[in-house]
């Protein structure tokens, strides 16, 4: 089941001026994101500035997919734009080079109380359906390790020339429970 969508854009000029800032901003990223995207822009000859924007990016568009989720039922966010763990958010690349949306274990833990609620929900709403007597049951089987049936899926991308400010990251992210 398709859980919920994200999708974000950044102008990569823009943030690579707020990197340039001394904000704080390295403290959004772990310090393996940090050093993923050092790595890609030696690799590849180009700005940092493009892969860190990109997995900016994908950081929003998760927080957008689970959002989504959580709109289903009117439900609260449990965190604000204040106190919302960045770092914990991490957008990785696996050893393929195919990036990957890792949770710290506090973010996963919300998400999956946050899961929890949507679907318990959706099954109150489902058990008032006299024709769906099973849905109780497939709730159970829902939630039972619900942890381990949650699955990211996202896309990074940037294209455009950083010195002439046409440069754009973007990110899509799938929040799907198997």
């Amino acid at each position: 089941m398709i859980a919920g969508l994200g999708h974000d854009i950044v102008s990569v000029a823009q943030f690579a001026q707020q990197m340039q800032d001394s904000n704080g901003w390295r403290a959004l990223f772990s310090v393996r994101e940090l050093r993923q995207c050092d790595l890609r822009a030696q690799a590849k000859n180009d700005e940092k500035a493009l892969h860190i924007a990109a997995r900016w990016a994908g950081k929003e568009a998760v927080i957008k997919a689970w959002s989504e989720a959580l709109c289903t039922i009117n439900s609260p966010y449990p965190y604000t734009l204040d106190n919302m763990p960045w770092a914990s958010i991490e957008i990785l690349n696996d050893s393929h080079g195919c990036p990957r949306v890792i949770l710290g274990s506090d973010v996963h833990s919300q998400l999956v109380k946050s899961l929890e609620s949507v679907f318990a929900k959706n099954s109150d709403v489902k058990n008032q359906d006299a024709k769906n007597p099973d849905s109780s049951k497939r709730l159970d089987q829902v939630l039972e390790n619900l942890d381990n049936k949650i699955c990211w899926h996202i896309s990074l991308t940037h294209d455009g020339l950083l010195e002439d400010n046409s440069a754009f990251a973007s990110a899509v992210v799938m929040l799907e429970v198997l």
